[in-house]
Parts: C-alpha cells; structure tokens; sequence
C-alpha cells in the first residue's frame, strides 16, 4: 500500500515545515510522505547544529571560508534540500530551483 503525501509549505530560512499555507511565509510547496518529511527535518536540523559550528568558528579569524569544514557541511546538506525539494516540490518549486541552478 502506498503511503498518500500531503502537502507542505517549506520556509528555507528558518526550516520550517508547515501543514498550512497561512502559518507563515512560505518559498516552496511539496508533497510528501510522513518518511520524506522526517528525512526533510533531519536534514534541516543537520545544518541548524552546524550552523553552531560555524558561529564558534567564525571567531577564529585566521580560518578562512573555503577551509572550512562546518561550511562545506552546511553547503552540502543545503544541497540535499534542494534535492528533495526539488523531487517533492510543485511545478513552481521545480521552475524555481532550476533557475537558481542553471539548469
């Protein structure tokens, strides 16, 4: 049997996933399964313990950007949100994400 999705709507600053439209701003609209939500949430929480990472790290001047590996972390699971946002998203979503990436 096949799990129904449902819809979200995804507000990357922050990584909130909302079940209404009317909650809060929104930049994308998905539909997914309760599975993929939860693979969704463990990634934006990957990159919300990163984030602490780079916020002690970025006191130590010397470290530049390129050779660091809490940034290149966060870039990588921003990434992957994309990804799924993109495989999950509407239209609009997938239009969207194509244009930032040059696709």
């Amino acid at each position: 049997m096949k799990e129904e999705k449902t819809a979200y709507y995804i507000q990357l600053a922050n990584g909130e996933i909302m079940r209404t439209s009317t909650a809060s701003p929104w930049n994308f609209r998905i539909y997914a399964t309760d599975a993929e939500i939860i693979q969704l949430r463990e990634l934006f929480d990957a990159n919300y313990a990163v984030e602490w990472e780079g916020f002690f790290r970025a006191h130590v001047p010397y470290v530049q950007y390129h050779f660091d590996r809490p940034n290149d972390r966060y870039d990588d699971n921003l990434k992957k949100v994309y990804e799924m946002i993109y495989e999950l998203g509407d239209e609009e979503a997938k239009t969207h994400i194509k244009d930032m990436w040059g696709m």
